[in-house]
Order: C-alpha cells, then structure tokens, then sequence
C-alpha cells in the first residue's frame, strides 16, 4: 500500500490534496501544517511520496526538502508554493535544485498534481518524476 505524506500550512490545501489522493485511490495519507511535523512523520511513517508546501512556518519547505534528501536520498519529493519568488529568489527552482523532484505553483490544477502523482508512484522507488513544472 501507497503511503503519502501532505505538508502545507494551509488547512484547506492539505485537505483538499489528502482528498484528491484518495480519490485517487490512495488511501494511507499522513498530513502535517509545516515543516518541522512533516519531517517528524517523514521519519516515522515510510511515506513513498511527499509534497510539500515552501512557505510554512516553523520550519519551511526548502530546509525541510533538504533533511529529507539527507535521510532518504531517493524520496520522492514533490513541492509546491503560491510564494514563488522574493525578489531574485524562486523557491521552486532552489526546491528543486536541492533534489524535489517536481514543482508545481499555487494555486494548483488537480488533474496535473494527479498526472505528476501517478507518474512518480508508477516508476521504482528510486526513479525520479518526470518534471512537469519548475
């Protein structure tokens, strides 16, 4: 079985992205509202697929992505910010120069977050997504 884990500090992003994913038919979801819990659960739940917000507070995306990458080089990692950018920084494109291996902007399409899902859980574990966005 499929384990997911869902870290935004934005209630209703985490549950309308825990609901897409079981409509999707995966049904083991864990979900954190920053950084610091998602990293929490990312060590003791065995997700196979994360994604993560940039922006939370407590601890944020990019620090968070680049624990995860320590601990598990091939987690699947896939990121997302309605921030973007802060003058000349563009948190996706940092995210995923630090091994995210999909970004995708806020405010999201549910058919591509379900695309890029699919396609990452599909391949072996330690296969990386195809990038859809950055």
């Amino acid at each position: 079985m499929t384990k997911n884990l869902v870290s935004d500090d934005d209630v209703i992003v985490r549950k309308t992205i825990v609901q897409l994913l079981e409509d999707d038919g995966y049904q083991d979801q864990v979900s954190a509202d920053d950084g610091r819990r998602g990293m929490a659960l990312f060590r003791n739940a065995q997700a196979d697929l994360v994604i993560t917000d940039v922006i939370m507070p407590g601890q944020e995306g990019i620090q968070t992505i680049s624990e995860m990458r320590k601990a598990k080089p091939d987690a699947k990692i896939i990121v997302m910010s309605g921030g973007g950018h802060i003058g000349n920084a563009d948190f996706l494109k940092i995210a995923l120069a630090l091994g995210a291996i999909d970004a995708i902007p806020k405010p999201f399409d549910p058919d591509k977050l379900s695309t890029i899902v699919k396609g990452c859980l599909a391949g072996p574990r330690n296969s990386a997504c195809p990038q859809q966005a950055a």
